[in-house]
């Protein structure tokens, strides 16, 4: 079995004070906590194509995004690729991986140049033992996850386009999952097709569609969400196409 170093962990370093005031669950520790889990986070800097975590693999750490955009995915080698979530700032993953301490079942894989966070799983574990506010944030992440891929499932049920994106982008501006994403998500219509599984001319049709309900703007760089309520219900049931 090789034992060779990832590129992502040969590139990793120390947090800079700027990217931990992006890490949301910091806020929530006590002082002492708090100075632990600075002084155990590392990040490195992903390029495209880079997996962050991969199918069999132990887990090793607790993830986040600081920037860029990263896809969750299946395993390639038992058939076409599925793409289950994007990952958009501010949102740490695999919180369930590392409760169990068990492989990762998934792949995540970066589309673009990304920084990514990573907190050891003991001292994940540390922070579980001791701290309530992490137990709270925790509890929180793992309720929107759930509710993340029962929507998920919802989608891969539509067959309506429009809809499709319209339910994938809503995803990812999730506040409680995506605190770093605001209103404006830096994404290509490229990237936005590959995590919806459409093509990028089908979903240039969708996002003119939606930005003429008022719903969002298409800007330079990617796209600023103007309603979300509707976003998340820009169309009836009727018009879903549910199968």
């Amino acid at each position: 079995m090789s034992t060779s170093v990832s590129p992502l962990r040969q590139r990793a370093r120390s947090a800079t004070p700027d990217e931990l005031a992006e890490i949301p669950w910091l806020r929530q520790l006590e002082s002492a906590e708090r100075a632990r889990a600075e002084s155990d986070i590392v990040v490195s800097e992903a390029v495209p194509g880079d997996y962050i975590c991969r199918v069999g693999r132990p887990v090793t750490y607790w993830f986040g995004l600081i920037d860029g955009l990263l896809k969750m995915s299946n395993d390639d080698s038992q058939g076409p690729v599925i793409t289950f979530t994007g990952v958009a700032p501010g949102g740490w993953f695999g919180e369930g991986t590392a409760l169990k301490r068990e492989k990762y079942r998934y792949n995540i894989q970066a589309l673009r140049k990304s920084v990514v966070a990573g907190l050891p799983v003991d001292s994940f574990h540390w922070l579980l033992d001791n701290s309530i506010g992490f137990n709270r944030f925790v509890m929180r992440q793992l309720n929107e996850r759930l509710g993340q891929f029962i929507a998920a499932r919802e989608i891969d049920r539509i067959s309506n386009p429009d809809v499709r994106v319209a339910r994938s982008l809503a995803a990812l501006f999730n506040p409680e999952l995506y605190p770093g994403v605001g209103h404006m998500l830096r994404i290509t219509q490229q990237e936005l097709a590959y995590l919806v599984g459409l093509s990028r001319q089908r979903v240039n049709e969708a996002l003119s569609t939606l930005q003429s309900r008022g719903a969002i703007r298409i800007e330079y760089g990617g796209v600023r969400v103007l309603d979300l309520p509707a976003l998340r219900s820009v169309f009836s049931a009727q018009e879903q196409g549910v199968r």
